[in-house]
């Protein structure tokens, strides 16, 4: 046999030191920037950044970063190349100014897993997603959204609120159940044409399995899922229980369409849920999404995005007033002075309370629900900040750099809700209060969660004083997933 003295001296040991460099070798070309492309902060190898945004508070952190690098930057989250956008202008010039091009989603492993393909409304992309969020706005506004049906139908879902929150006596208790109850009726209303009762036991599950799986979707485990899904899908871990809980949720639903398909009167719609069932039998391409499947799909988003970050808002309120008595006591003097005792609020109310619609506006930026904006992908070549951004980069827009933003805010840290106030106390709208995001995705639900937000507010401190409860400060950190809600808090709600 003939020797080869170099693959003799080449051991096992010398061989692994050569496979690992040439892997390296390989990471560090395939990831290198191109020219004029953003810099960002050092990537580890096959980790990217994934280490850098493992914090409680990834979205604080990215906005400091975003300073350091004139509010434009890249990362490499797992094998995933991404540009990040902080402050207002470059949120705006991205998300308003270039939103044609910036209206897709990227591809996203939970998602391909959770909705197995390009349907819904808030992961799909191209006519289906344009079909199916018109027909959503145009159904929802038919069942009452912007209308004085829906508007009744909030005031009385606030008696149930009010009644449960007046069990309690003024003994302090959390106010997170109730919130999640109440806003939840009210998209179930709009898309399963019925409201549940707070001890019913299938809806109190589909609510816990909700708001778990939003938390941990946002989490550190829904960010491993989406940087390594080809590892992660094989392993044990919270990862596992987004996929099962929204199989959950998707039962629920199923057997709500089940019942609206055995009793279904195509002359007389009475939800979201009929009207898709009605639309599904004309003549439709199959690209367009009206099928079973996809109902169950955009009723599951629906179902998320209209109870979460709603509920996660009211939490805020209590907070942000129960600390600052002093609005509070301002917001109730117009309360009284405008509504009064006797009657409940209405939205006719609206335009006669500016106090309490700066406040409420505060509440939405300084709680900063969604502080991660969803991502988006370019459609085509063109620049940002100066930079060159190919088609199919995947940008990420940071809300919170907005909604904090120094250039754009005069106390952008605390709680100021002269922020939506002119000199002589009128309400002003702000450029900069992105907090339901903008372009052609802004939040679906906008216009419904306004009118909860108002309604249930002043329902609540229309009858309430709230208070903290002694020798417990109230948190104002929060708890980020997909959005930042409070951490677990009781509160005092004494009868006025």
């Amino acid at each position: 046999m003939v020797s080869l003295p170099f693959l003799e001296s080449f051991d096992m040991k010398s061989l692994l030191l050569f496979i690992l460099a040439f892997l390296l070798i390989l990471d560090y070309l395939k990831n290198k920037n191109s020219l004029n492309f953003p810099s960002g902060p050092l990537a580890l190898p096959f980790l990217g950044n994934i280490l850098d945004i493992a914090s409680p508070q990834p979205h604080i952190y990215l906005t400091k970063l975003g300073k350091a690098y004139n509010n434009i930057f890249s990362m490499r989250i797992g094998q995933q190349k991404m540009i990040l956008l902080t402050g207002y202008k470059m949120v705006k010039e991205a998300l308003v100014n270039q939103t044609d091009n910036f209206v897709d989603r990227p591809y996203s492993p939970l998602a391909e897993r959770i909705y197995s393909g390009n349907g819904g409304l808030f992961t799909s992309n191209g006519n289906l997603w344009k079909k199916q969020r018109r027909f959503a706005l145009s159904t929802l506004r038919n069942f009452g959204l912007g209308k004085k049906t829906m508007e009744l139908a909030i005031c009385e879902e606030s008696h149930f609120l009010l009644d449960e929150m007046d069990r309690h006596k003024g003994q302090a208790f959390d106010p997170s159940g109730l919130f999640n109850n109440a806003v939840s009726n009210i998209i179930c209303q709009l898309v399963f044409g019925q409201r549940y009762d707070y001890a019913d036991y299938d809806f109190q599950q589909m609510l816990k399995y909700t708001s778990e799986a939003i938390h941990l979707e946002g989490s550190i485990w829904g960010r491993l899922y989406e940087s390594f899904p080809n590892i992660m899908k094989h392993l044990p871990g919270r990862h596992n229980v987004i996929f099962s809980n929204y199989e959950h949720i998707s039962e629920f639903i199923k057997k709500n369409l089940d019942k609206h398909k055995a009793n279904l009167d195509p002359s007389n719609p009475r939800d979201y849920m009929d009207s898709f069932l009605i639309e599904k039998e004309n003549s439709h391409d199959p690209a367009d999404g009206f099928s079973d499947k996809n109902l169950v799909r955009c009723t599951l988003d629906l179902f998320l995005a209209g109870t979460e970050t709603t509920t996660t808002s009211l939490g805020w309120a209590l907070i942000y007033l129960a600390k600052n008595p002093e609005i509070q006591d301002k917001v109730q003097e117009e309360i009284d002075r405008v509504i009064g005792q006797s009657r409940q609020p209405g939205m006719a109310d609206k335009p006669n309370m500016p106090y309490t619609e700066a406040v409420i506006h505060e509440i939405l930026r300084r709680g900063d629900i969604v502080p991660l904006s969803g991502p988006r992908v370019a459609a085509k070549d063109t620049t940002l900040g100066g930079y060159a951004i190919p088609k199919g980069t995947t940008i990420m827009p940071i809300l919170h750099s907005v909604l904090f933003d120094e250039d754009e805010w005069e106390t952008p840290n605390s709680f100021n809700p002269q922020h939506f106030l002119d000199k002589e106390g009128k309400f002003v709208r702000r450029d900069a209060f992105l907090a339901f995001s903008a372009g052609k995705r802004v939040c679906l639900g906008e216009q419904l969660a306004r009118m909860e937000l108002f309604l249930f507010f002043t329902c609540l401190f229309q009858k309430f004083r709230f208070s903290e409860v002694e020798g417990e400060e109230l948190d104002t950190e929060g708890i980020l997933g997909v959005t930042l809600t409070p951490r677990p808090y009781k509160i005092h709600a004494k009868a006025r």
